[in-house]
């Protein structure tokens, strides 16, 4: 991929734990040179363990508001990226009349995660360097400069 594309899609299941996420590392690397939001199969509020890990690199999600492939505002994407099987489904629906590509990274759900609190952090923070590692390879900031 020699360009960067001008808008990305990140979804998952709830809006709440994974797309809103990559949502915040992808804005926080590019988001001044690409349009990105998230979406969710179902809107759910935001996890405060995404928001937790994501401070943590400095980067606030803690104002997100969860939307739907219904309740989005724009559907004009080059790349939607969905990260779990349920919005890979809704995915191929939405780009059924939409000249984009899409892409499919599956994620495990870091909410499915019991145990202590340092525990359940540990999951979200491995889903988060996930993100980030193919978030970064994916869409190199070098690349258009």
């Amino acid at each position: 991929m020699s360009e960067l594309p001008s808008a990305v899609l990140f979804a998952c299941t709830l809006n709440s734990v994974r797309s809103p996420m990559a949502e915040g590392l992808l804005k926080a690397s590019l988001g001044h040179r690409i349009y990105v939001d998230s979406v969710g199969v179902r809107g759910f509020e935001i996890n405060g363990f995404s928001v937790e890990v994501l401070a943590e690199i400095g980067i606030d999600i803690s104002a997100h508001q969860p939307k739907t492939f219904q309740t989005m505002d724009d559907s004009s994407f080059d790349v939607v990226i969905s990260l779990s099987p349920e919005a890979q489904h809704s995915a191929v629906e939405l780009t059924r009349w939409m000249s984009c590509e899409v892409e499919y990274w599956p994620t495990l759900d870091p909410s499915v995660v019991d145990g202590s609190r340092e525990r359940r952090l540990g999951a979200f923070r491995e889903v988060r360097d996930e993100l980030k590692r193919r978030i970064d390879e994916r869409f190199p900031p070098e690349i258009g400069e």
